[in-house]
């Protein structure tokens, strides 16, 4: 069966329900993959969390995945919406790179870590478990969601693949 690779942009908040359908978000730094899935109904989402907080924008027509405050709850909506059961939604990250290293810059120019720490405490908010993360470090990723499978895998160049 050919996959079929959708992906998922900035901001973006992408779902889907085909065995051969596989969310893709490329090039993460700073961003955070948010990986949602439920292996019975065999239904996954994918968002490319951009920023920790949507208190940190400045219109409000931005889309639900570029906050990890707004990505959860309508990660988890989407699921829903699309026959998974809250209860059955396991989450797995990966990204939160530090891609600047600016001397003398403190933790809140961090911002890979800043929104590592706001997905995995909205995760725990909305009562979510995390079940993997591969996050940190100072390189980007790419992270595939396989929906017929729920098998998260995670590329980085010169590092190779590894499944979450």
């Amino acid at each position: 069966m050919m996959s079929e690779a959708t992906p998922v942009g900035l901001g973006e908040l992408k779902s889907g329900s085909r065995p051969g359908e596989v969310l893709v978000c490329y090039g993460l730094g700073s961003c955070v993959g948010l990986a949602l899935y439920d292996a019975v109904a065999h239904v996954g989402v994918m968002v490319h969390v951009l920023l920790p907080d949507s208190s940190l924008g400045r219109s409000t027509d931005a889309p639900p995945g570029k906050f990890a405050d707004t990505a959860i709850p309508a990660g988890i909506a989407e699921a829903v919406r699309l026959g998974a059961l809250r209860s059955r939604l396991v989450a797995r990250t990966a990204g939160g790179a530090r891609m600047l290293n600016i001397v003398g810059a403190g933790s809140k120019l961090d911002i890979g870590a800043r929104n590592s720490e706001a997905v995995r405490a909205g995760l725990q908010q909305h009562g979510i478990r995390l079940a993997n993360e591969d996050v940190g470090g100072t390189y980007g990723r790419t992270v595939q969601l396989f929906i017929g499978t729920g098998r998260l895998l995670v590329s980085t160049v010169g590092r190779g693949e590894r499944e979450l």
